[in-house]
C-alpha cells in the first residue's frame, strides 16, 4: 500500500519538510557519484554503528570524522544517508505526504527538533537490541516513523489516496494506512522477513512520535481529530466525475479537493486564462485556447425593402 497524497490541507508552507527532502536527495545523489567503495566508507564514517555508540568498538583512526566523545553525532548524520534509490524514494514519499501536516501542527523549528529527536530515539532503540553490532544504520526511516506516529494521533480520520498492489487507487483513512504500516513492522520483526532492515528503529521511532507529539504540537491543536459523521470509512473517488445514475455530489471526504478545483477554475476565469482567454487582448490572452477564439461578429442592422419603381412597358410608373 503506497500513499500518494492526503486530503488534509495545511495553513503554512512546510519549508522544513521541503528542506529535509531536498537535503536527503542531494546527499544521496552525492554519495552515489563516489563509487561503491567510497559509498561504503561514507556509511561507516557517518552511519550510526551501535558498537561505537555504546563504547564497545572504535573506528580506525583514518575513518574517524567526529572528535572523541562526540561519536553520538553519527546518529544525526546517519538520518541523511540511504542505501539505494528505493530506500530514499520511499522515505521521501512518506515524508512528502505526512510531514507537511505534522509541521503545520507544531511550527517549523519545533518540527525540526521533533524530527531529529525521533530519529535519535529510533537509533538508540535499534542499538539497544544489540550493543555490539558493527553494522552501520543509515536512513531517515526512524525519524520518518516518528512523523507517522504523530500523524496517527493528530489526523486519524484524514483520507489518504493509496496505490494498492500497484493496481487499485482509492482513499483510505489515515488510521488504517498507518496502523497497517506499524502492524507490518511487528510482523516483519517476529518473522525476520526483512533481513538487513532496522525494524526496531521503525518501531522505536513510531512510538517516540506518539509520546512526543503532545509536547510539541500547538496547545489548540486537538489529538485524534474527528470529521463529519457522514464521511465513509472507505471509498473510491474519481475527481471530476459524477455518478452515472444520478447527478450525485462528490463524497464528503472529497469536498476539499472539489473546492480547491472550483477556486482554481474561478481564478483562471477571472484572469482570462484557459478557455476563458480573450483573443487579441495581450493582458488576458495568456493561454493557447484564447488565441483561437474569434470575437463574436457585430449584429448587422436590419435591411428594409425599398420602394421599387417598375418601368416595364405596360406597367404603371407607380406600380411596385
Amino acid at each position: 500500500m503506497l500513499p500518494i497524497k492526503d486530503n488534509n490541507p495545511t495553513t503554512i508552507t512546510p519549508w522544513v519538510t521541503y528542506g529535509l527532502i531536498a537535503i536527503n536527495i542531494a546527499v544521496y545523489l552525492l554519495t552515489v557519484t563516489l563509487g561503491q567503495k567510497a559509498h561504503f566508507l561514507v556509511n561507516l564514517q557517518y552511519g550510526a554503528i551501535p558498537a561505537v555508540l555504546f563504547g564497545n568498538a572504535q573506528l580506525p583512526p583514518q575513518l574517524e570524522v567526529f572528535p572523541p566523545g562526540f561519536e553520538f553525532l553519527s546518529i544525526f548524520s546517519a538520518m541523511f544517508l540511504h542505501g539505494g534509490l528505493m530506500h530514499v524514494g520511499g522515505n521521501m514519499l512518506y515524508l512528502w505526504v505526512f510531514g507537511n501536516n505534522v509541521e503545520d501542527a507544531m511550527g517549523h523549528f519545533r518540527f525540526l527538533a521533533f524530527y531529529l529527536l525521533c530519529g535519535a530515539a529510533a537509533a538508540f532503540g535499534h542499538g539497544l537490541f544489540d550493543t555490539t553490532s558493527q553494522i552501520p544504520m543509515i536512513g531517515a526511516s526512524g525519524a520518518l516513523a516518528g512523523v507517522l506516529g504523530a500523524y496517527f494521533l493528530l489526523f486519524p480520520k484524514a483520507r489518504v489516496l493509496v496505490w494498492f498492489f500497484w493496481i487499485f487507487i482509492f482513499y483510505v483513512p489515515a488510521v488504517a494506512v498507518l496502523g497497517l504500516w506499524i502492524g507490518m513492522q511487528f510482523v516483519n520483526l517476529s518473522s525476520g522477513a526483512e533481513q538487513g532492515v532496522a525494524i526496531l528503529a521503525h518501531i522505536a521511532g513510531f512510538f517516540a512520535g506518539l509520546a512526543l507529539i503532545p509536547f510539541f504540537k500547538y496547545s489548540y491543536i486537538p489529538l485524534w481529530q474527528g470529521g463529519p459523521k457522514q464521511v465513509p470509512v472507505f471509498g473510491v473517488y474519481r475527481p471530476g466525475r459524477k455518478g452515472h445514475a444520478t447527478n450525485a455530489a462528490p463524497p464528503p471526504w472529497a469536498a476539499a479537493y472539489e473546492q480547491e478545483r472550483r477556486a482554481r477554475r474561478e481564478r483562471m476565469k477571472n484572469a482570462g486564462r484557459g478557455p476563458w482567454g480573450r483573443a487579441g487582448d495581450t493582458q488576458t490572452d495568456k493561454s493557447p485556447w484564447g488565441r483561437y477564439q474569434s470575437p463574436k461578429p457585430e449584429p448587422k442592422p436590419g435591411i428594409g425593402v425599398p420602394k421599387v419603381t417598375r418601368l416595364h412597358p405596360g406597367d404603371k410608373p407607380d406600380d411596385t
